[in-house]
């Protein structure tokens, strides 16, 4: 069960890291005020309703279109490298101590350890709490 959980949460973080720094845009392509159509990568089609240009030089008609083209452009990061010239040596000491104690956590351990089996228990010769005249009610 370790295993697969480790193996997801890699996976996931994995994922996590690529999707941070990757840069991708989104067309999209609006007739009036209704998404007609989204593209990932590449340039939205169109509805087929767009403005042509008049084919006579003399006419100038103008009319303003009703569809629109929006791109949106997400920027993934780009310093995520780190230089271990910037880490000081404290820092250095906690993240080895850390990795050695987290790594440490999942060591498999002997069942059933008794470690008092060697040692006798201690004699009583009286009772302490007849002594001490303490009792439980």
């Amino acid at each position: 069960m370790k295993k697969v959980f480790q193996k997801i949460m890699s996976s996931l973080l994995a994922i996590v890291v690529l999707f941070s720094t990757m840069s991708f845009s989104l067309d999209m392509h609006f007739c009036g005020d209704t998404l007609v159509e989204t593209a990932v990568f590449h340039k939205a089609e169109g509805c087929g309703m767009e403005m042509q240009n008049p084919q006579s030089k003399g006419c100038s008609i103008t009319k303003k279109s009703c569809c629109k083209d929006e791109q949106l452009l997400i920027d993934g990061q780009s310093n995520l490298r780190m230089s271990l010239d910037k880490v000081s040596f404290d820092q250095h000491i906690f993240v080895t101590s850390f990795i050695y104690s987290y790594i440490s956590l999942f060591e498999d351990l002997q069942e059933n350890v008794i470690l008092y089996t060697k040692y006798n228990p201690p004699l009583v010769i009286k009772d302490i709490f007849k002594l001490d005249e303490t009792y439980l009610i």
